[in-house]
């Protein structure tokens, strides 16, 4: 039991940045910039002032920034309040083979650590890639283990776990300890029922975040563990394959601020719309076919931001009207568009047997549209732009964050960002960019 974990914690803690592919090293600053914008355009939802104003008030300290807020938490409280940022639009990355969102969970406990380590941009990034890697491999052996899907707040809470443990430099029976430590404390949250009933507890991820960092902290302290499942043998083809191959190369990328159930239709949507020229007022009806997971989202109107998310109609209608799905569409001020809610009435779902099938290594789907002289148009099969067989792209990811950034911060410090980003590696601390970060 113990072999597969000492294993981990080898790959945690001897790790460099001289050692990882090139390819590697630029998706580590590709997944920073991409979180950032996610947690910059997060910090205007209801949920991100709720959870700033808790983490301030009952985890106060000086150790770490709540990102666009200018205050200050414990490193417990600043990576709960920034997980749940990072996560708050729903437009962070994803892994298709876990059903859930890696980066929102670890980047927030690595943020904190560091900058309380004060880390170098290089040190930071090294410890953002061994998050990304223990996260991954703990949802595949998690899936695997555990008879009901579970958010990503469960399996992530390893990564925040294993990136923290990296940061404090604790030893590799530490390591160990902190692992089981954050496999036995992770939150455990059938997902369905968030998809069923959407609210602010969404993934879990921000719960996640902070049981890695607290079972980090815990392990230095002397706190024990149980083993976690990487040390179970048919989870070492997981352990094996650690520093060799890079399971974050095929993280997504999300466009659209919803679900990546409904994101395959919104693309479709958006290619019908130009192709055609379409305007809400010549559409009859939408229907979407789509794998079995994805005909559970919500069609009716949402009165959140989390309802909005979890929904296919309401971000195939924001696609129609503003042609977009982002922040303008999907805050609680931004729920009331006549165009929108009049077009949800007309959208439906459809489960198809070939793309359940695909579920979950293809998220795709097809819409098809009838317009009200009566002719048809159908998009054909369609995954979602950002898919690693359809990809963004480091421009795509710059455009994007210039995108979301933009809705908050003025365009000087958005293209500051973007520089302090992309020269992370050669940075001597992490202060610069907190600096900007700080506060909007």
């Amino acid at each position: 039991m113990h072999q597969g974990n000492f294993q981990v914690a080898k790959f945690i803690l001897e790790t460099t940045w001289e050692g990882l592919p090139e390819k590697v090293q630029l998706m580590s600053k590709v997944c920073t910039l991409d979180l950032l914008g996610a947690t910059i355009a997060g910090s205007l939802t209801k949920v991100a002032k709720i959870m700033t104003k808790l983490a301030a008030e009952s985890c106060p300290g000086t150790e770490a920034t709540i990102l666009m807020s200018g205050r200050k938490a414990s490193l417990v409280g600043a990576t709960l309040a920034n997980a749940f940022m990072a996560n708050a639009l729903d437009i962070d990355d994803g892994y298709r083979r876990v059903k859930g969102h890696p980066g929102a969970v670890v980047f927030p406990a690595v943020l904190a650590a560091a900058e309380h380590r004060n880390l170098t941009g290089k040190e930071f990034l090294t410890s953002l890639v061994v998050a990304y890697e223990v996260a991954i491999r703990a949802g595949l052996a998690w899936h695997e283990y555990h008879a009901e899907y579970h958010g990503t707040g469960s399996w992530g809470a390893l990564g925040a776990a294993a990136g923290a443990a990296r940061v404090f430099r604790l030893q590799e029976r530490e390591v160990v300890h902190a692992l089981g430590t954050a496999e036995y404390h992770a939150p455990i949250m059938p997902m369905m029922r968030c998809i069923d009933y959407p609210a602010m507890t969404k993934d879990g991820i921000g719960w996640g975040s902070m049981v890695g960092m607290a079972s980090a902290l815990m392990a230095k302290e002397g706190f024990t563990g149980i083993p976690s499942l990487f040390g179970m043998p048919e989870f070492q083809h997981l352990v094996s394959s650690l520093g060799t191959k890079y399971e974050m190369l095929d993280l997504y990328f999300k466009p659209f601020a919803c679900c990546r159930w409904a994101q395959p239709a919104v693309t479709g949507v958006l290619q019908l719309r130009e192709r055609y020229n379409l305007s809400p007022e010549r559409i009859q009806r939408v229907v979407v076919r789509t794998f079995d997971a994805a005909t559970r989202l919500r069609l009716d109107r949402p009165a959140s931001t989390e309802e909005a998310q979890y929904n296919m109609a309401y971000p195939v209608a924001a696609a129609l009207v503003a042609g977009e799905v982002g922040p303008r569409q999907v805050l609680d001020e931004n729920l009331d568009n006549p165009l929108m809610l009049s077009l949800l009435q007309k959208v439906e779902t459809v489960r198809d047997e070939t793309y359940d099938d695909e579920f979950p290594a293809k998220c795709r789907c097809d819409v098809e549209i009838t317009l009200v002289n009566g002719e048809r148009v159908s998009s054909g099969p369609v995954c979602s732009l950002g898919d690693p067989d359809n990809p963004l792209g480091a421009e795509g990811v710059e455009n994007k964050f210039r995108w979301l950034a933009s809705t908050v911060l003025d365009d000087c410090v958005v293209q500051a960002i973007v520089e302090e980003v992309k020269n992370l590696e050669t940075a001597d601390t992490l202060e610069p960019l907190l600096e900007l970060i700080f506060a909007p």
